[in-house]
């Protein structure tokens, strides 16, 4: 994870096998805060909150990650199949202490 891109696939190389190039990006990162702002599908709630914003932490880009959902009362109003703050909120806490890994802060927006 620490290597840079070109060392990576350096190495990958190296043993024979070819490097799959991928990337993570994420809506906007200022003073090593990642935002995200997530009024698409719940399952990209989850995707952000475990495996985005980790990535970025684990790669020291950032320090925390700060998601933006749209709050129950909001998601009432929207299309089928987004998530919602209050479903988000619950889902870590049941992850129990340290997980994820990464410092978070949950903002609801409300309609």
């Amino acid at each position: 994870m620490s290597l840079s891109e070109k060392e990576q696939k350096l190495q990958i190389e190296a043993v024979g096998k070819t490097p799959i190039r991928s990337y993570n990006q994420t809506d906007f990162v200022k003073n090593r805060v990642a935002v995200e702002v997530q009024f698409g599908k719940y399952s990209f709630i989850a995707y952000d909150l475990f495996v985005k914003h980790m990535a970025f932490f684990v790669g020291n880009s950032i320090d925390v990650g700060v998601e933006i959902l749209p709050m129950k009362s909001m998601q009432t109003e929207m299309s089928s199949g987004p998530g919602y703050y209050e479903g988000a909120l619950y889902d870590l806490a049941r992850q129990g202490r340290g997980v994820p890994a990464v410092p978070l802060v949950l903002i609801g927006i409300e309609a």
